[in-house]
């Protein structure tokens, strides 16, 4: 069997296969090109959420007034344990003849210019208690509904939650 270049001449092998040979140099040609921007990015924020206990209310007040009869409304929320973060630490410990010593440092990481410090553990606040006042209180079936949605949404009894009809 003869080759394929000797049955048909370099020049009617170009011309049959030029389309699929500069698809692949336009191929290679793209996967050369630099991607990013040439800048660093700053970090987007820490890796942790921090807990705002005005921007819970606020967030639960405006889900809480979209309840059918609800109308306009306001939350406040107790807290029984604020929120907390368990930093790392590098503990460093030497006994000498007549004393020992204790050195602690908060462990942290060098992000390109930044550092930040590395959390082990978060702890979310515990709530004591809400007071609900909104304009629908007078029906039974919008303070239950309250009730039950800020139970599910802080882990509170009923018997903590409080729902009272808006002064107009």
């Amino acid at each position: 069997m003869k080759w394929l270049g000797e049955k048909m001449g370099g020049a009617a092998l170009w011309k049959k296969y030029r389309f699929v040979l500069l698809v692949l140099l336009l191929g290679v040609g793209v996967m050369l090109l630099p991607t990013g921007s040439g800048q660093q990015e700053e970090p987007q924020g820490d890796s942790w959420d921090t807990f705002s206990l005005e921007d819970t209310e606020r967030k639960m007040a405006e889900l809480l007034s979209r309840i059918q009869g609800a109308g306009k409304l306001e939350i406040m929320l107790t807290l029984k344990s604020s929120s907390q973060l368990y930093l790392a630490e590098d503990t460093d410990e030497s006994s000498g003849q007549s004393d020992a010593q204790s050195r602690q440092e908060t462990v942290t990481l060098n992000k390109g210019g930044y550092e930040d410090v590395v959390v082990t553990r978060q702890v979310y606040p515990v709530y004591q208690g809400a007071v609900v006042v909104c304009q629908g209180a007078d029906q039974s079936s919008v303070r239950l509904a309250i009730t039950e949605a800020v139970s599910s949404l802080t882990g509170l009894s009923s018997d903590k939650i409080t729902v009272i009809k808006w002064n107009s």
